[in-house]
């Protein structure tokens, strides 16, 4: 390492916090098919209730009721106050316990497939669910944009805000000041305080997307969204980009405890997995949104499954409390916001299941520039897409990336900005005035969210929010409109009321109530009721009945059938990018 490049300035936390920076670029669950297993095992044989089974997500029930002996690895969930009994039953049925957690109620677990539905028996377990894979994916680009810059007086008191990264960690590099630490999660290290490092890269990226100064670049083109921000870095992917689930709920149950202590404010996620459960049943949204209420604002990426069309939003994004983001393309021209356009791979909404109306809004995220770890992989994978920064000393220090990951570190990076401003800031209030003053853009609101985000706007708003939760959305069968929960009741107030939020109210149809909410002409919204015609996603349950959407590929085609579609990086790069 070359020590006249990286001129490191170091200002660690205390050492056995051992915590780093580490941003995410999408990091993706590929989108596996769920099909409802056959009941292949005998059931009458084992004697077990059925509603063992009922607390199981499809993937587990497949395995549960396939009798085979493989060992699988779960994601328990107990009800409050009833996890510490659980350990001599598992024990009892040959399983091993992977992971403990300290404040969350859930275990991760290996165990015999056929001794699923026993565990399942146990009355304490609220939910068993698959301890699905998670990767890290970078989208690279062929046009040099620089990172939009905003008029921003960043001389705030109180600079140091903390944010939390949740990737493949982040390397030593000058333009991260002060530097961060970081704790490694992957695979249930002996010793967690592993200094600073990132053998992948693009956790490194989004850290400098939220934080980095631009020290190393002429004129500091290549500065983050929040100079000055202290990433605190929590990996949870391995020098390949691939993690599990259990590992991410590792890292959140680090927060929940220790979040207070060293004032970490904002936690970026830049991950996502596919959906097999709703967002109440999924640990990993349930990990999220107990950071959430703790007082940490968790901001998520949409997904790069947009060209997949609708229902594409990843988990934990689907959660209704957490700020879930899009990209937007704005093909390198700056201000002049005429040519811009959401990216064709950012993932559109509502989310499966629960039907949230997802994204919360868009930023940009299409051929950014910023810092990458000096020992990346993808300095090796994607070569062509270093970028010269104008100073001989700087060679190899930045590369040109997309993704929805990207549009996640600059929303990050704003959040910090304006805790900076205001310490008393809630998420749910920080949530609330992102969207209410993102600039509004025309379109579908499931692709657009509250618009295109607006960093100086989000500073100058005003307004508390009793709650920011995305509200459902659904279709109205009585007069083909859809059908939107009313914001200013879910939020607390008429001052968050969805005219307000989306498209300036334009969209809005006033004759129409639901429930104290309002109605989308669904014709303005979906040409000729596209997604809404005949009853096609809606009629008797027949995509959302016991997780049956993902069957025969009829919401995910092509890309998404397999079980790991983008891990060749080189493949998702022509895939993913607006060129």
């Amino acid at each position: 390492m070359n020590s006249t490049i990286h001129k490191l300035r170091v200002r660690n936390l205390p050492a056995a916090l051992g915590i780093s920076v580490v941003l995410a670029l999408f990091v993706t669950v590929a989108f596996p098919l769920t099909t409802l297993g056959a009941e292949t095992a005998d059931d009458s044989r084992t004697g077990l209730r059925q509603d063992a089974f009922a607390k199981m997500s499809s993937r587990v029930e497949t395995s549960a009721r396939s009798g085979d002996s493989e060992m699988v690895d779960v994601i328990i969930t107990y009800g409050a106050g009833l996890k510490t009994a659980g350990v001599r039953g598992i024990h009892e049925l040959a399983g091993t316990v992977q992971r403990e957690y300290q404040a969350l109620p859930m275990r991760a677990v290996r165990i015999s497939a056929n001794r699923l539905a026993e565990l399942a028996d146990d009355p304490n377990i609220v939910n068993i669910t698959r301890d699905a894979p998670v990767q890290a994916l970078s989208e690279s680009a062929r046009l040099t944009a620089n990172l939009p810059q905003s008029p921003i007086n960043y001389n705030y008191q109180g600079w140091a805000i903390r944010v939390a990264v949740l990737d493949s960690g982040v390397g030593n590099h000058v333009d991260l000041w002060p530097a961060g630490s970081q704790l490694d999660f992957v695979g249930r290290p002996s010793d967690p305080a592993s200094g600073l490092f990132d053998e992948w890269g693009h956790g490194t990226h989004v850290a400098g997307i939220i934080a980095g100064d631009g020290y190393t670049s002429e004129n500091a083109k290549f500065r983050g969204v929040a100079p000055y921000s202290e990433v605190v870095s929590l990996r949870v992917l391995d020098s390949t980009g691939h993690g599990v689930v259990s590992d991410v709920i590792a890292a959140l149950d680090w927060l929940l405890v220790y979040a207070g202590n060293y004032d970490i404010r904002v936690a970026n996620l830049s991950i996502g997995k596919a959906l097999e459960e709703p967002a109440a049943d999924d640990p990993l949204v349930q990990a999220v949104e107990a950071v959430w209420d703790a007082g940490v604002t968790v901001v998520c990426s949409a997904g790069n499954y947009g060209r997949d069309g609708h229902f594409t939003i990843t988990s934990p994004g689907n959660s209704p409390k957490v700020i879930t983001v899009g990209s937007i393309t704005d093909n390198g021209t700056g201000y002049d916001t005429t040519d811009d356009y959401v990216s064709t791979y950012s993932s559109r909404g509502p989310t499966g299941f629960d039907r949230y109306l997802k994204p919360d809004l868009v930023a940009p995220g299409n051929r950014l520039v910023a810092i990458m770890s000096y020992e990346a992989q993808l300095k090796v994978d994607l070569a062509d897409r270093l970028v010269e920064c104008g100073l001989e000393t700087c060679s190899g220090a930045y590369m040109e990336l997309s993704g929805t990951s990207m549009a996640a570190a600059m929303v990050s990076g704003t959040a910090a900005i304006m805790l900076r401003a205001d310490q008393t800031l809630t998420p749910s209030t920080i949530k609330a005035r992102l969207m209410r003053s993102a600039r509004k853009i025309a379109g579908d609101p499931t692709i657009t969210g509250a618009g295109v985000l607006d960093v100086a706007a989000a500073l100058a708003d005003t307004g508390t929010a009793v709650s920011a939760l995305s509200p459902r959305i659904d279709r109205s069968d009585e007069a083909n409109l859809i059908m939107v929960e009313d914001t200013s009741i879910l939020w607390g107030g008429e001052e968050w009321d969805a005219a307000y939020l989306w498209n300036d109210g334009y969209l809005w149809n006033d004759g129409y109530l639901w429930n104290d909410g309002y109605l989308w002409n669904d014709a303005y919204l979906w040409n000729d009721a596209y997604l809404w015609s005949d009853g096609y996603l809606w009629n008797d349950g027949y995509l959302w009945n016991d997780a049956y959407m993902w069957n025969d590929a009829y919401l995910w085609n092509d890309a998404v059938h397999d079980d790991d579609p983008l891990l060749d990086v080189q493949s998702a790069t022509v895939l993913l990018n607006d060129d």
